[in-house]
């Protein structure tokens, strides 16, 4: 069955918004660094939170807003994953969450291993915890990422801890396969380590992808495993503050239900109320036509670059709305995001601080209208028009 994409909101409407992407840059830049979308919430959220302000339900989150119940069932129409309510605990968004995992697992000093080119706050979260950040990049295979499971065996037997695991990954879009899923964890159980998986984009796997939750991949998983995801990314909530922390073993949940009472009470109402309609079913059409409209601008990407950027390389995302292109035969530098920002009126998130692998990369958040997309490129691939071949 075809499904209609859905149709991103028009720059106009965009530019009254007061988050981070829309207030950020002057309104001759285009913004797509930061990881918002342009499309209007799923009618089911915007409708609870608008019962919400009316009936000034702005007070303290309950202990049940009925998230936990909600994302079980979420979790088992979209994943094919059985998740316990009872193993899920709130708080404010994923990366609070890692730094208490880590702070609950792990002491001070003790190395954590992440795998860049990787989420900036892995590297800023593991710090924030007292752990010193251990990277083993993921390894190029000239067609895609993968772990570099002998790397990571490797910190772990030289005494690292625990490893922060971003699945999908940020900014590649890598899906990484039950395989390696399953390998880690056994690796991580024989070195006594933890993993703590980040899978804030699962809700965006492409359509013919298989995304593994990790606490699904084997035995050894459920037992050394932390899943810490939210509704923010997919349905754009990341203001409203909730996320959820996923345990699948009586060791590890008791981990979760022994931290501070004041980790869960920083859970947003707000969140808790979006995050509820959000993994409703009520709101799996907009989520499908969500994901539509990111295959259509993930493929129009592939073919504007192409055109107008012949020199990038780009390898389509797994899932996510977020692009890792290297422009680095382009001349730009090491940050080519700060250049482009400058002459192209692009903004786009600089390379290098997704890790030394980010040196003349870009990230570029294709979750806007394909009008955009395309005047973003072609306002690049005019600064390369106009500038010496490098």
């Amino acid at each position: 069955m075809s499904i209609t994409p859905l149709e991103a909101l028009p720059l106009e409407t965009l530019r009254r918004r007061s988050s981070t992407k829309w207030r950020t840059y002057p309104e001759d830049v285009l913004p797509l660094f930061v990881a918002e979308v342009d499309f209007a919430l799923a009618p089911a959220i915007t409708a609870v939170l608008a019962e919400a302000v009316a009936n000034g339900d702005t007070g303290y989150t309950p202990p049940d807003p009925g998230i936990r119940a909600a994302f079980s069932r979420f979790a088992a129409r979209r994943f094919g994953w059985t998740v316990d309510p009872a193993r899920v605990r709130t708080t404010a968004d994923v990366m609070m969450g890692v730094v208490e995992l880590l702070r609950a697992t792990t002491n001070p000093g003790d190395g954590v291993v992440i795998m860049p080119p990787v989420y900036p706050p892995f590297a800023l979260c593991t710090a924030e915890a007292g752990c010193v950040s251990v990277p083993v990049p993921l390894r190029d295979t000239g067609t895609a990422w993968e772990l570099d499971l002998a790397g990571i065996d490797a910190a772990l037997e030289a005494g690292a801890r625990a490893v922060l695991l971003c699945n999908p990954h940020n900014p590649t879009g890598t899906v990484h396969s039950a395989e390696a899923l399953t390998a880690l964890a056994e690796i991580a159980e024989r070195h006594g380590a933890v993993v703590i998986s980040d899978e804030i984009h699962a809700p965006l796997v492409s359509e013919g992808v298989s995304f593994t939750p990790f606490l699904t991949a084997g035995e050894a998983a459920t037992r050394v495993g932390y899943a810490v995801t939210s509704a923010s990314k997919a349905y754009n909530l990341a203001g409203l503050k909730c996320a959820l922390m996923v345990t699948a073993d009586e060791a590890t949940t008791s981990v979760v239900r022994g931290l501070n009472p004041e980790v869960e009470w920083r859970t947003g109402l707000f969140g808790a109320l979006a995050g509820v309609a959000a993994f409703d079913e009520a709101s799996d059409a907009w989520l499908d036509a969500l994901r539509a409209a990111l295959a259509h601008n993930r493929a129009l990407l592939t073919r504007l670059l192409a055109e107008k950027l012949p020199r990038a390389v780009y390898r389509e995302p797994d899932a996510g709305f977020l692009a890792w292109i290297d422009v680095s035969a382009y001349g730009w530098g090491d940050d080519p995001a700060t250049r482009l920002r400058r002459a192209a009126k692009v903004a786009l998130h600089h390379g290098p601080e997704f890790g030394a692998q980010g040196v003349g990369y870009v990230r570029l958040n294709f979750g806007c209208s394909p009008e955009v997309l395309t005047e973003a490129v072609e306002r690049i691939a005019a600064v390369a028009r106009a500038e010496p071949r490098a």
